[in-house]
């Protein structure tokens, strides 16, 4: 297998050169991370939909549509990728995708632990440090191959995080960068600006050349030749045009935002006959946390919607239509236009 250890690279060639190796059918391990910040979305998004392009304009961001699945995410070069690109036929993959990550992602849990930090994985595509997330992974096929993508997280901007999304209104988006800095945690933050400055990028990608070969055997290491490059080229002509772009995926009401392995932000709207209905809230271990309901509907007495955000907050989610019949029952609350199962659909997972 190839090993591609190329440091920092142009932004757009730490997404084109893994494409282009999988078209080539070249396996390989590749270690780049990109010279400025760009946004990178899934395949099956709508850009339009998932990210503040006006935003992103503004302040010369540029974004970019992967071949692999995902969400929307701000990367910079605080980010070391990995990219392993195997031959779909490979013998070396297993055949769940519990035991693919499990493999693959040992390396990574390896070099965190060899640099100090308490890293174990978690089912199905998490690194966790103490309840924290610290890698962002993610498979796909293209061409006749299997891509592997992922990172150490040296730094990140959970701000910018949070702004280039496409959120309802500024209450979302502040749910979204406080869930983050809670659940997603990082090198510098574990072991502080001084300790993690023993660690820079040329050190960490060694560790996980290191690593990813004690799993994949021998790496060969390679530099960027002329069929690779013209590949990158030809690739980015289509990958770097509005048609790619803006390609549509689905668009709905709902939005939700996937921080970690059993975290995630969601936003819903629901047009019910006595109003519109809105509801900010997370799901944390299969539970409800810090609902927020809102809309344009009446509630007699006033206090009535607040009670019911809290009633809400630390039950199980499949328990949900239980939880409100009791709710609603136990209660002199009215709501008029709003039923049981406008409720059920505004709180739907």
């Amino acid at each position: 297998m190839n090993l591609y250890n190329l440091g920092k690279v142009p932004w757009q060639e730490s997404q084109l050169i893994y494409h282009a190796l999988a078209r080539l059918g070249r396996e390989s391990l590749v270690l780049v991370s990109p010279a400025s910040p760009y946004v990178c979305i899934g395949y099956h998004q709508d850009v339009t939909h998932e990210v503040d392009l006006d935003f992103c304009a503004a302040n010369n961001i540029p974004v970019f549509r992967r071949e692999v699945g995902g969400g929307a995410v701000y990367l910079d070069g605080g980010q070391l990728f990995f990219h392993v690109v195997f031959k779909e036929d490979n013998p070396a993959i297993p055949s769940t995708k519990k035991a693919f990550y499990q493999k693959f992602l040992q390396p990574i849990v390896n070099v965190y632990r060899r640099i100090g930090i308490p890293a174990v994985y978690k089912p199905v595509n998490d690194i966790i440090v103490n309840s924290r997330k610290i890698s962002g992974t993610g498979v796909g096929e293209i061409g006749e191959c299997v891509v592997f993508v992922g990172n150490l997280i040296l730094d990140f901007n959970y701000e910018m995080m949070s702004r280039i999304l496409k959120v309802p209104d500024e209450k979302f988006r502040d749910k979204i960068q406080k869930t983050l800095h809670e659940n997603l945690t990082t090198i510098r933050r574990e072991l502080g600006v001084e300790g993690a400055s023993n660690w820079d990028e040329s050190r960490l990608n060694a560790l996980m050349a290191e690593e990813f070969e004690n799993v994949m055997g021998s790496l060969d290491p390679c530099e960027k030749d002329a069929e690779l490059q013209t590949k990158m080229d030809t690739l980015g002509t289509r990958m770097m045009c509005k048609e790619w772009l803006y390609l549509k995926g689905k668009a709905s009401q709902s939005r939700s935002v996937r921080i970690r392995s059993g975290v995630t932000v969601r936003h819903q709207a629901h047009k019910a006959m006595g109003g519109l209905m809105r509801a900010d809230f997370e799901v944390t271990d299969g539970k409800f946390a810090n609902v927020s309901i809102s809309g344009d509907f009446f509630c007699y007495p006033e206090d009535g919607v607040a009670r019911l955000e809290s009633i809400l907050s630390g039950n199980p989610v499949v328990e949900i239509r239980e939880v409100l019949t009791g709710f609603f029952a136990g209660c002199d609350i009215e709501i008029p236009g709003v039923g049981l199962e406008d409720w059920m659909t505004l709180l739907k997972i």
